[in-house]
């Protein structure tokens, strides 16, 4: 398996039509068909001192294998909702794995 984690900081001062935006957006990277499981969320309320909760949305794919994840990666929505919503986040930290 192949795992995508996204973490996204967005941009201060959104306006609630823009955070409307970025949360329609990411969600059809669901749509993905090399996608097997999906899930986009906020910071949970845990707070212990490993705990980083600095982002603003926490998006977590996985696939088969990496060739499911490079597909993703130039597939037309994909490349559509970075070309629609990379303007609403000041930093993106990926951190991509494979099971063991």
């Amino acid at each position: 398996m192949f795992v995508h984690v996204v973490n996204f900081w967005l941009k201060k001062g959104l306006s609630e039509a823009d955070i409307l935006k970025f949360e329609t957006g990411v969600s059809t990277l669901a749509e993905v068909d090399t996608v097997d499981v999906f899930s986009v969320g906020k910071p949970a309320d845990t707070d212990r001192p490993v705990i980083d909760r600095s982002y603003d949305y926490c998006l977590v794919t996985t696939f088969e294998d990496i060739s499911g994840h490079d597909i993703y990666q130039t597939h037309p929505i994909h490349l559509k909702f970075i070309e629609d919503c990379a303007s609403l986040w000041d930093k993106v930290l990926i951190y991509d794995s494979e099971s063991i």
